[in-house]
């Protein structure tokens, strides 16, 4: 069983988590969605994380059930599971927040679908986020990320707490699909390689930048499109896997504790932390956009710009993407001032 133990977390080092040995800051993390497809098993991996003290888990039902279980896991976290009543004590003294809540993706359901159901639940949430704990990090796993950041950042604006430091939409999954599908293709030993994806997290507006991938290896165009469709369609393909009965809840889990952990790392004051994220920013002519970030103890120290040296199909790619992240964004931002 330690031997399991240590494998696990061999490959958590391997693929990006950082388990340094020593002492860390005392960090509570708040889970809001933890009795779902993605909390519970992201709920597991921020209990085996040495970056969290205290683990606050909160859903509408099933969250007692869910902490009891986690909390038998042999790691430092203490695990508390709340519901609806209890939302005010799950968030107070939380460092980091992540909301994964909401309803998966299904078959035949289209984005509008998804929107009038995720974006109240987000709304609602982002609310509770702003009145108990309103200098906490959020991480936004709740889709559609395009618009849900944006409904957040408004509600946030509202209560006079928001800082756009500490505000990210997760968009972890598209670089570690990138990676994956990169390093498959010229059998690259997937540990090494890094692929930047900037943009959105959805569809058209997910634009890795194969060009900028190292190590570099030598695509063809049609390897090109092949490669940057299939990161794009990377959702639909889990979901369409599991013949209607799923969406990409694992690897979203996995993604997500990648994401955690940057953002914990950065609080408590390690250097060179960097990631991917959805934030406000102003790389481009949209006021969201995904981008590298550089995270320190007050969130994000530095957004980076486009890299340079995009090819002339990622050129294109990102002018194609504008229009529909652009409306997914204002989306977001008239439901939540809508009276």
């Amino acid at each position: 069983m330690n031997a399991l133990f240590r494998s696990s977390k061999q490959a958590l080092q391997h693929a990006g988590r950082s388990f340094a040995s020593g002492p860390h800051p005392e960090r509570k993390v708040a889970l809001l969605g933890a009795a779902g497809g993605i909390g519970q098993p992201l709920g597991l991996l921020l209990k085996i994380s040495p970056y969290v003290s205290h683990l606050s888990l909160y859903d509408i039902a099933g969250t007692p059930g869910v902490a009891a279980d986690i909390s038998h896991i042999n790691s430092k976290a203490i695990v508390k599971g709340y519901t609806q009543e209890g939302i005010k004590e799950a968030l107070t003294g939380a460092d980091l927040v992540i909301i994964p809540a909401g309803v998966p993706r299904k078959p035949g359901m289209t984005r509008d679908d998804l929107f009038k159901i995720n974006a109240n639940i987000v709304k609602t949430l982002a609310t509770a986020v702003a009145q108990h704990c309103p200098n906490a990090m959020i991480n936004m796993i709740s889709n559609p990320v395009n618009s849900t950041v944006p409904i957040a950042a408004e509600v946030l604006k509202a209560a006079g707490v928001y800082d756009k430091r500490k505000l990210f939409g997760v968009t972890t999954l598209d670089v570690v699909r990138a990676k994956t599908f990169y390093a498959e293709k010229k059998g690259l030993n997937v540990a090494d390689v890094d692929v930047p994806v900037i943009g959105g997290h959805a569809g058209i507006t997910i634009l890795p930048l194969f060009s900028q991938a190292s190590p570099h290896a030598q695509l063809s165009d049609e390897e090109t499109e092949q490669l940057t469709k299939r990161t794009q369609d990377g959702g639909t393909e889990v979901v369409t896997a599991k013949a209607g009965k799923g969406s990409a809840t694992l690897s979203m889990a996995y993604a997500g504790a990648l994401f955690a952990d940057s953002c914990l790392r950065g609080l408590n004051g390690d250097s060179n932390v960097f990631d991917y994220s959805y934030v406000e920013s102003d790389v481009t002519d949209v006021p969201f956009f995904s981008s590298r970030v550089d995270l320190g103890p007050d969130g994000i120290e530095k957004v980076h710009g486009l890299p340079s040296g995009l090819s002339a199909y990622e050129q294109d790619a990102l002018k194609k993407c504008m229009p529909e992240l652009s409306s997914s964004i204002q989306k977001g931002i008239d439901f939540a001032n809508a009276k």
